[in-house]
């Protein structure tokens, strides 16, 4: 399912990309986040880029790597992730719709890492 569809959110390019960095770096810590569906499906591209990345494990994916994500996350991404989807040429992420907020009514969603 192709889910790349550029969304602004409101923000200048820099902070947009601060977006995708932190909601990014919560999916490789917790496994699974809850956010806006638009989020979400504009994070799938996003990390999906970099999972494959990790794949490769080596010193220069694990530099770009580095350069997108905190410490803690890339190693994580290099050690654990990235050989966990060494078979798998896709379909890192599964997003599933889990109905309105209520404070504003925003169409909500779960995505999390398949395997």
């Amino acid at each position: 399912m192709r889910r790349g569809k550029l969304r602004k959110f409101g923000k200048v390019k820099n902070k947009r990309e601060a977006l995708y960095r932190a909601l990014a770096t919560a999916l490789v810590d917790h496994g699974k986040i809850t956010t806006t569906i638009s989020k979400a499906k504009s994070l799938a591209p996003f990390i999906s880029k970099i999972i494959t990345k990790a794949k490769k494990g080596d010193l220069a994916a694990t530099r770009l790597i580095a350069q997108t994500m905190g410490v803690k996350a890339t190693r994580k991404l290099v050690k654990e992730i990235g050989p966990r989807f060494k078979d798998v040429t896709g379909g890192y992420t599964r997003i599933i719709k889990i109905g309105r907020r209520i404070s504003d009514s925003a169409e909500m969603a779960i995505i999390e890492l398949t395997k």
